[in-house]
């Protein structure tokens, strides 16, 4: 059976219109769908902020050691019984505090390279080079100096013990636990404090970015 090139040509142009009414339906279909969902609203500077800090501190996580924070929000709500501390709760929340902030300083000066075999080992970056702590391996003396400990690396050490407490004073347990009944003046150094934290390392993140690749952190197809 022979088809014609005019019976061809119409046929062509029935699909072509059929896709051009499809496009608008789906359109539609997602704007009414989208009409289900109420608009945010923030009035208040604090609403604002927080939102904004939100977003801001989701991206600052990243630059923590995931290990160290995810050992935090599991342990949190058990040492703070979900916010409501006796004594020794209080007592076990400041201990984990302080080992989670002293986990993310000190993991800050840890790097990492692949050996021959494409293997990651670990290491610690000293002011001399670099010391290998999970293998044998040793690297070559010119090598070893481009690990060396920089003053950057004390700075990155600070902000990612500084990111840390902003995230902690999100936490809700934590705060509830220390501050059951917060003054009003207490409630907006609690508020304005982490976003005060977060805008300043984020910037400062940016603006000097971090090269290692330590423990707990991404680590780079160039690596």
């Amino acid at each position: 059976m022979e088809i014609n090139v005019d019976e061809e040509a119409g046929i062509d142009a029935a699909r072509r219109m059929i896709r051009e009414e499809e496009v608008p339906l789906l359109e539609d279909q997602f704007e009414v769908r989208n009409r289900d969902f109420p608009d945010i609203e923030r009035n208040t500077w604090i609403q604002k902020a927080i939102g904004q800090t939100f977003q801001t501190t989701a991206h600052l996580a990243n630059l923590l050691p995931t290990g160290t924070v995810l050992a935090y929000q599991i342990l949190s709500p058990i040492f703070t019984n979900i916010g409501r501390c006796s004594l020794a709760s209080r007592i076990m929340t400041a201990s984990l505090l302080s080992i989670c902030g002293f986990s993310c300083f000190l993991l800050s000066f840890t790097d990492s390279y692949k050996d021959l075999n494409g293997n990651v080992c670990y290491g610690f970056a000293t002011i001399h080079g670099f010391w290998i702590i999970d293998g044998s391996a040793s690297l070559t003396p010119e090598r070893s100096k481009s690990y060396r400990l920089r003053f950057i690396d004390f700075a990155h050490a600070i902000m990612s013990f500084l990111v840390f407490g902003a995230v902690a004073l999100f936490d809700q347990n934590a705060v509830k636990c220390f501050f059951p009944t917060p003054s009003a003046d207490e409630a907006e150094v609690l508020t304005a404090l982490p976003i005060c934290i977060g805008v300043v390392c984020s910037m400062l993140f940016a603006t000097f970015p971090t090269t290692r690749h330590g423990i707990g952190f991404p680590l780079s197809a160039a690596i």
